[in-house]
């Protein structure tokens, strides 16, 4: 990186409003648009009220862009967490809608506690104990629940009360078959404007954000079905092809949202603290929220023109105090979010403050302007929700893992069709446990799955060597990350590769990512040894594997290890 891009990196702090102050505002109003739908959908398909999505996007700007440790990240309630979110307030609740909210609340709370002791403690980097094609596995399964869901609030219908998962997915033709029309159109302009928007390269355009416009448009057609008021049509009476019955619509259809904002807050309930049903709900919701937060923080930092580096344990922290605040006056818990983040970076924000910003538009709207929410209908919101699931499950996600090779795939699969047929938990364990299984077929030692062997030492003044022996995995690379995280900058880094004998996706992708931000601090790497593998698919960041003819040479250097 040149001198002249250091220089101009932005100020934080009161220095970095002064400073930036313009171009973070515009880019926190911009976010503010794009994350008032998603907030009010994501709250109701997770179960709470629509205003707890907005209370922890308030809390997300307002709170936590002051204390945490990235700098273009915006937090905020995410689609990842619906899904754990919703099974605490079912299985808390026991049918009670009301108290399932506030037992989750308590869950939430004590989660929190969870994040940010893990913060406090640098365990950040844990979340590399969970490989790549696990948490995209998970994450796609968690995109398949949300559409088989969401389509049926889309399509105005109603799937059979206490309906598994895969009874709700079964029951998805009939709803297409026979929907509430005036709702389905509702549902389907949304969807239509989404695929198209997603299509168009004009920047300016791109400016206007597709939430906002679906909104507007459910808004619209809301309006000229007359959801305000209770009543019953028929669809098309004069098309003789189709068969008529008379449907209902009404303002159970629209965002329900108290007109005084104050009274939208709730306190959590911890009668069911000692129940394991609490601790699963607690678990699965600092678990899936510091996996998600963790990995936005990353792929944002790659995102940063300024390729700035997020502290990823203070982020964890100021994340597990915003979940704290927001789960004990009625909110969901949030994370660092992807989208509205990369929104965010194009359209041009500096500092944090924009997060900031967004949280303090989402205020004021809600305090000023409820009555406008109530008219937005639910059928738009949950297209939206069904495109974000399907960006998360979408073909394309198959074909990056399938990319990197078969086995990634085979976990990838393993793992969503574990999560589907189990719980979240169960289903990511068993991905991980596929991912040993693999390893130990590949030939690494069992001593060899929790510790790794490398050695790092000065060749000059200039330059440091770290020679790998054996196997460097997803689970036991940790020292290897803490020891390299330690290394000065400035310095030319030298991998000695040739006596690794395996080497995986998740430590390929790590060394990669290693390599970027070495590299933007000024420092430099270089790769010796790689002739010695073979790769299991084309893939750059592919697994590596000793070359059988190099085998009988690393057992004899072996054994001085």
């Amino acid at each position: 990186m040149s001198g002249a891009s250091l220089l101009a990196l932005p100020k934080s702090g009161l220095a970095g409003l002064k400073e930036n102050w313009r171009s973070d505002l515009l880019s926190g109003f911009l976010v503010f648009l794009i994350a008032l739908p998603l907030c009010l959908g994501i709250s109701m398909a997770s179960g709470f009220p629509p205003s707890a999505g907005i209370i922890t996007a308030i809390i997300g700007g307002m709170l936590v862009s002051r204390i945490n440790g990235a700098f273009v990240t915006i937090n905020g309630p995410a689609a990842g967490l619906i899904v754990v979110v919703l099974g605490a307030v079912q299985e808390l609740g026991e049918g009670d809608a009301m108290a399932g909210y506030r037992y989750a609340l308590a869950a939430i709370v004590v989660a929190s506690v969870l994040q940010i002791l893990l913060g406090v403690f640098k365990a950040g980097r844990l979340s590399s104990f969970f490989p790549a094609s696990v948490v995209h596995g998970m994450l796609a399964a968690i995109g398949i629940i949300i559409m088989a869901k969401q389509i049926h609030v889309m399509l105005g219908t109603t799937p059979e009360k206490g309906s598994s998962l895969f009874s709700t997915i079964a029951q998805i033709p009939h709803s297409l078959m026979d929907p509430n029309h005036e709702i389905a159109i509702i549902g389907f302009t949304g969807l239509a404007i989404l695929i198209v928007w997603s299509m168009i390269k004009n920047p300016t355009l791109k400016m206007i954000p597709a939430p906002l416009i679906v909104v507007l448009a459910g808004m619209a057609l809301a309006q000229y079905f007359d959801l305000e008021h209770d009543h019953m049509y028929l669809f098309l009476p004069d098309a003789s092809f189709l068969q008529h019955h008379e449907e209902t619509v009404g303002p159970k259809f629209l965002v329900a949202i108290p007109e005084n904002f104050m009274s939208s807050f709730y306190f959590p309930d911890f009668s069911k603290f000692a129940t394991p049903e609490f601790w699963e709900a607690v678990v699965s919701i600092s678990l899936v929220g510091s996996l998600e937060s963790l990995l936005s923080a990353i792929a944002v930092d790659k995102l940063d023109p300024y390729k700035r580096q997020s502290n990823l344990d203070r982020d964890l922290t100021a994340v597990g105090a915003g979940n704290l605040l927001s789960g004990l006056v009625g909110g969901l818990p949030m994370i660092a979010e992807i989208v509205r983040s990369s929104a965010n970076v194009n359209n041009g924000a500096k500092t944090q403050w924009a997060n900031f910003f967004h949280g303090t538009f989402m205020l004021l709207f809600v305090v000023l302007f409820p009555r406008l929410i109530h008219s937005i209908p639910l059928a738009a919101l949950a297209a939206l929700l069904v495109y974000t699931g399907f960006r998360l499950a979408s073909p394309k996600e198959f074909a990056k893992v399938m990319g990197v090779g078969k086995e990634q795939l085979f976990m990838f699969v393993v793992t969503i069709i574990g999560v589907l047929a189990t719980d979240l938990l169960i289903g990511v364990g068993i991905g991980i446990l596929t991912k040993f299984a693999i390893h130990m077929l590949r030939g690494v030692r069992p001593n060899n799955l929790f510790k790794i062997h490398f050695v790092i030492e000065p060749r000059d003044v200039d330059s440091v060597v770290v020679s790998i022996v054996g196997s460097a995995i997803f689970s036991n690379f940790m020292a290897l990350k803490t020891a390299l995280a330690n290394l000065e900058s400035g310095k030319t880094v030298i991998f000695q590769l040739n006596n690794a004998y395996l080497i995986d996706h998740t430590v390929m992708e790590f060394i990669h990512n290693f390599q970027h931000s070495y590299e933007g601090q000024g420092g430099k790497c270089k790769f010796f040894g790689m002739e010695y593998h073979d790769t299991f698919s084309e893939h750059p960041l592919a697994v590596r594997r000793m070359k059988r003819n190099n085998m009988s040479r690393r057992k004899s250097d072996h054994h001085g290890v």
